[in-house]
């Protein structure tokens, strides 16, 4: 980011006691979901599926497949090159798949979609090393993301660096302040409305939901998601980029938008915010940027990153 820019014994659950946390105040569970023992993906089949808004039909087989991105709209971004589309067998991923051909992302993991070449590039080397780890093992994301980038050639980064980076985000999230949010569950690395409905109080997290599971789930880039988050936090997040010294303006931009190498945050998933935070203050993100973001989060609460999560992404990216 800033210049130069357990494995878990408990399974997290959504509707623990509101405010709580199964991991303490060092580790928000909301924030790092991990999927319940036995949840798997939608099973495969070949019945033609559609999304809002696309004349394309994938299946089921097709989306659950790792090494083929499902285009729903391809007039959403550039020619898609191999290493995005179909990855390298058999140990790189499609880089679309996960992160959507767009590059809008999820809750789960990053939108990567106009990210800084240079930014991109490291941020795969610093994967690469070990230096950027997630302070809560055991999320198949970022253990995806280490073993892809162990994998993969420096051409092939270079490649999808390029393609992601001409693409311009989207906004995709709508930030509400509520003093009561949905129940939800655990599936996917992140959190969705309970089936059985209802709401709880929010206490101090950030639940974050697709608008449609299942239009999520068939990897839609046109996603939309919803952020409910404790009263007042917009305001009190607000307060605290235009504090710290000026450091989160002066480094990624007036408008958190970026700026030369370093990416934009505006307008990013809180979830993805939120785990960012904490582990440049854990420390378990020392790649390029941590010692510049650690000194500036590190005596921060919990409560006070929560915050700055919900209000950088209430922003338009």
């Amino acid at each position: 980011m800033c210049k130069g820019a357990m494995l878990l014994s408990l399974i997290v659950s959504a509707s623990i006691v509101p405010g709580s946390t199964a991991l303490g105040a060092e580790a928000p569970t909301w924030a790092y979901p991990i999927n319940p023992p036995g949840l798997t993906e939608a099973p495969d089949n070949d019945m033609p599926l559609r999304v809002p808004g696309s004349d394309a039909t994938f299946t089921m087989r097709q989306i659950n497949d790792l090494f083929f991105a499902p285009d729903w709209h391809p007039s959403d971004h550039p020619p898609m090159p191999d290493i995005v589309s179909k990855g390298r067998k058999p140990e790189v991923r499609a880089c679309g798949s996960c992160h959507r051909t767009d590059g809008s992302g999820g809750p789960e993991n990053a939108r990567i979609a106009g990210l800084p070449v240079d930014y991109f590039v490291q941020q795969m080397e610093d994967f690469k090393s070990g230096a950027r780890k997630s302070s809560v093992p055991g999320r198949e994301p970022v253990e995806v993301m280490d073993h892809t980038a162990k994998a993969i050639s420096k051409e092939d980064v270079a490649t999808a660096a390029a393609y992601f980076s001409a693409i311009k985000p989207s906004p995709a999230i709508s930030v509400i302040e509520a003093e009561q949010a949905p129940k939800t569950k655990v599936t996917g690395w992140h959190l969705a409305i309970a089936p059985e409905g209802g709401t709880e109080p929010i206490g101090q997290r950030i639940i974050e939901v697709p608008d449609n599971l299942e239009y999520f789930t068939r990897r839609d880039g046109r996603a939309r998601f919803k952020a409910y988050v404790p009263p007042g936090s917009l305001q009190k997040g607000q307060q605290l980029v235009d504090s710290e010294s000026g450091a989160c303006r002066a480094c990624h931009g007036p408008d958190l938008k970026g700026l030369d190498a370093i990416p934009g945050i505006a307008g990013r998933s809180p979830s993805y915010l939120m785990r960012q935070l904490h582990d440049f203050q854990t420390g378990a993100r020392a790649g390029t940027g941590g010692d510049l973001m650690k000194p500036i989060v590190e005596k921060l609460s919990t409560e006070q990153l929560l915050a700055i999560a919900a209000y950088v992404a209430s922003l338009n990216p």
